[in-house]
């Protein structure tokens, strides 16, 4: 198997790394997080104008026509960089539910605005009841004439305080549980009924709490069909679960390399810490564990790329990994650092913050190894 970047992916791969080197330090990344919004609008709107907002498109929807390895590329190096501007947000999520099940008329709409910068995007996946199962949804969306109105609550709903477009799916038929029943709706941020509880969460994003009454929209905000939207949530989320692990994957990168250069450096009894034999293991352990990450995030993102039949078994194991290594990589760098390992001012803490927050969303690391041994 050919694990080598294309000319074009090697090209994607150094203009990130030159941008988070030159132009995304910690420090930097700090001032963006203490934001009101949370991120720099200027930064993100670099991202646009360098094409990485579109590199997952089809070349129809105005992209370049990409895949999983051109969005783990991103992603990685987004882990490396600490980035807090919405990528995953606007583009993995609502970007990946609008290609799959919007028209070409709410492309136009929705889609190519959030591709370009004008248009901040949220997908409202979970309710305060349903923990990881994406088909627990009490939301309703009940029928009125040729119009739909939408109740209920919606819970840590990822950049939905920026959000100009919330994508609500709700229950039009079946239980609670069901996966059959849920279907896809286009919302205004600011629509009558939409209350939005915005707050940063710890490490360094945002996200909000969302009421909905009796909110009234029109029978085009139906994204998909009425009733089948379970299959594109789905994969929507899979594919998310993908990347955040490939942007874990950076993470625990960045964490060992900074803890081995920390240990080069920091004198203790005469010598550097890192001549002591217990830490020279410890450090081992966080290389061997970011190689066995690595190695997997490959696999599966080659099967996803296939679209083998492992492909789902794949993310799950990926997630596993990531969940418990990052947790192993977190807490040494961390102990290794000693007490400024816990410090605001070293990104280090902030590193482990995110990892540790990656390890909860879409699902942990024990939920994901039950999810795979069934």
């Amino acid at each position: 198997m050919d694990f080598s970047l294309t000319e074009i992916q090697s090209m994607l791969t150094d203009s990130v790394e030159k941008f988070i080197s030159n132009d995304y330090d910690f420090e930097t990344r700090q001032k963006y997080a203490a934001s009101e919004t949370g991120y720099s609008a200027d930064v993100w709107q670099t991202f646009c104008d360098l094409g990485w907002t579109a590199v997952s498109l089809s070349e129809e929807d105005g992209g370049f026509d990409g895949g999983p390895v051109e969005t783990m590329i991103l992603m990685q190096q987004f882990g490396r960089g600490l980035v807090v501007e919405p990528y995953l947000e606007n583009i993995i999520l609502a970007a990946g539910v609008l290609r799959r099940s919007a028209t070409e008329l709410q492309k136009t709409k929705w889609l190519h605005p959030v591709v370009s910068g004008e248009l901040q995007a949220a997908v409202a996946f979970v309710e305060p009841q349903s923990r990881y199962d994406i088909a627990n949804i009490e939301t309703t969306a009940q029928a009125d004439g040729d119009d739909w109105v939408l109740n209920g609550a919606k819970g840590v709903v990822l950049n939905g305080g920026n959000a100009g477009l919330l994508i609500i799916p709700a229950r039009t038929a079946g239980d609670s549980t069901s996966p059959e029943g849920i279907t896809l709706f286009a919302v205004g941020g600011m629509s009558d009924g939409v209350s939005v509880n915005a707050y940063p969460t710890v490490d360094g994003h945002q996200a909000a709490e969302i009421s909905l009454d009796n909110v009234k929209v029109g029978g085009d905000a139906v994204l998909g069909e009425v009733g089948n939207a379970f299959a594109t949530l789905q994969a929507t989320i899979d594919e998310a679960t993908l990347a955040i692990c490939a942007e874990a994957v950076g993470i625990m990168q960045s964490l060992t390399d900074k803890t081995v250069e920390y240990a080069k450096n920091r004198i203790q009894f005469g010598v550097p810490i890192g001549s002591f034999q217990a830490l020279q293991h410890r450090m081992v352990d966080m290389l061997t564990a970011c190689e066995q990450s690595y190695s997997l995030l490959i696999w599966a993102t080659m099967e996803n790329a296939d679209g083998g039949d492992d492909a789902k078994r794949a993310v799950s194991a990926l997630k596993y990994q990531v969940g418990t290594a990052g947790k192993l990589v977190g807490e040494e760098a961390v102990q290794i650092h000693g007490a400024m390992g816990m410090t605001w001012d070293l990104d280090v803490a902030h590193l482990f913050k995110r990892l540790t927050v990656i390890g909860q969303t879409f699902g942990n690391a024990d939920w994901h190894l039950d999810k795979l041994a069934s």
